[in-house]
């Protein structure tokens, strides 16, 4: 998928503007929000458990090299390759060899945000290799010619009539009678269209959650089964991850799985919670002849101890943008590329680069509440602002904004014009706004009153009744 953060605030225009978009939107705080609440008012350790998942985190991306280095081990010793990727180029011409090597003419493939990130889906295709999403979300929007909207829901912004209507267009061969009013028969209609890709596949590819030094196992946690299907039934799996993905012992892949579905989805646990050790072993009636793992770099080690360290703990949950009010009115596809909402707004100009990605970090109310929700506790807001920062010293802020800071710079520090004008400013709006304690209309920042009112100024500033207290004191 190619980058199209530059244009956010066209295509969150766009998104306010699409009432299926917004019709869709709406069900997030009714779900996942309202989910995840009671999830954790069930469990009494559970910041506890945030605290400890945080700590294993830190450690591992401490001493990152050496527990993948004992990951490579484990998998080796248990029969599996480890193929290290440096960049997305090289991840995609190694999985291409792979399927090469085994002769491979379709491939099915799990849900994987790496996967999207390397856009090895295009890459498959452009060599004559059929790839075909097993995930129903996945598969939706991979019908649809579309990227992902939501990284644990990527069919989130469509609507059930939307899903019959593309299911009608391109299931051809099934009978147009038949009747796809109820979510359990499109279900059972994607079902029965991907068992013939399930069964047809050489190669099946996975992403992974967590990677198990101690073991060499890769983790997936899923819903609908596909990613066993995707693993076990084709000659070779393939695991494709990004480095950070890596913990010491299953012991702590656990601690972390506590928390990782109840911030996600609000269970308890996934449906599946699937652990995969090499390939079949003499004796196993099933699974893969070859397991194979890429493991993906693209500017992670560059983010081990920066400024965006922190981001690096995340385990792609998806609480931060289910509780964005920006990625609630504007869904996914505004932020450009293949991670949204706040985690997106940290992630994708630490991958991508500012100058493509810089009005992302400007895509938040700075709310905190993706602060609040992070399992890991990733300070979201603190890097954001670390990344306005480097946008204005690079200069890409627009004109009005820089002039802007330096007025108000030049202000600041000489108090008794910052008080002057503060006041007159105060002054100037409550009287304003004093018939109806609230202004509808304000120059020069139509964009705020257009769509909310501004509460009229009441009463002495802070700065007047603090001197007030002191002269009183």
């Amino acid at each position: 998928m190619k980058p199209a953060s530059r244009a956010f605030k066209t295509n969150a225009t766009r998104a306010l503007e699409n009432e299926p978009l917004q019709r869709a939107l709406r069900g997030i705080k009714y779900g996942f929000v309202a989910n995840r609440a009671k999830a954790r008012a069930s469990l009494p350790e559970f910041d506890r458990l945030r605290d400890e998942a945080r700590a294993i985190k830190e450690h591992t991306l401490a001493h990152l090299d050496l527990y993948l280095e004992e990951y490579e081990s484990k998998v080796i010793e248990a029969g599996g390759q480890v193929h290290w990727a440096a960049s997305a180029d090289d991840a995609r011409e190694a999985i291409l060899k792979i399927c090469r090597d085994a002769g491979a003419r379709s491939v099915t493939k799990g849900k994987s945000m790496v996967g999207e990130e390397i856009a090895i889906n295009e890459h498959l295709e452009a060599a004559g290799i059929k790839a075909i999403e097993t995930d129903l979300g996945e598969y939706l929007i991979q019908i649809r010619g579309e990227p992902p909207s939501h990284i644990i829901a990527p069919a989130i912004h469509l609507t059930m009539d939307q899903v019959e209507a593309d299911f009608r267009n391109i299931h051809k061969n099934l009978p147009p009678e038949r009747i796809l009013d109820e979510p359990g028969q499109l279900v059972a209609e994607a079902r029965a269209v991907l068992r013939d890709g399930f069964l047809a596949a050489d190669v099946g590819i996975t992403g992974a959650n967590l990677l198990i030094a101690e073991t060499g196992s890769s983790v997936i946690v899923t819903n609908e089964g596909n990613g066993d299907l995707t693993q076990c039934l084709p000659r070779v799996h393939i695991v494709i991850a990004s480095i950070e993905k890596a913990v010491p012992t299953l012991e702590d892949a656990n601690t972390i799985l506590r928390i990782l579905a109840r911030s996600a989805t609000g269970q308890e646990c996934s449906t599946y919670t699937t652990y995969s050790t090499g390939p079949k072993r003499p004796g196993d009636p099933d699974g893969p002849e070859e397991f194979h793992v890429v493991l993906l770099d693209n500017g992670r080690t560059e983010m081990l101890g920066g400024a965006f360290h922190d981001m690096l703990r995340c385990i792609r949950c998806g609480a931060c943008m289910n509780h964005c009010p920006v990625y609630g009115a504007v869904g996914g596809h505004a932020y450009g590329w293949v991670y949204p909402g706040p985690m997106g707004a940290v992630l994708t100009p630490s991958l991508i680069g500012i100058d493509e990605a810089g009005h992302l970090p400007n895509a938040s109310t700075f709310c905190g509440r993706c602060e609040a929700v992070c399992p890991m506790r990733i300070p979201l807001p603190k890097l954001m602002r670390h990344w306005r920062m480097r946008e204005y010293e690079k200069g890409n802020t627009p004109a009005r904004y820089r002039w802007g800071l330096k007025l108000w710079a030049f202000a600041a520090r000489r108090p008794w014009l910052y008080h002057a004008l503060t006041g007159l400013g105060a002054s100037l709006l409550a009287r304003f706004g004093k018939r109806r304690g609230r202004i509808r209309s304000l120059p020069m920042a139509g964009g705020w009153t257009r769509h909310r009112d501004l509460p009229a100024p009441q009463g002495k500033t802070f700065q007047q009744l603090w001197r007030a207290q002191e002269k009183a004191s």
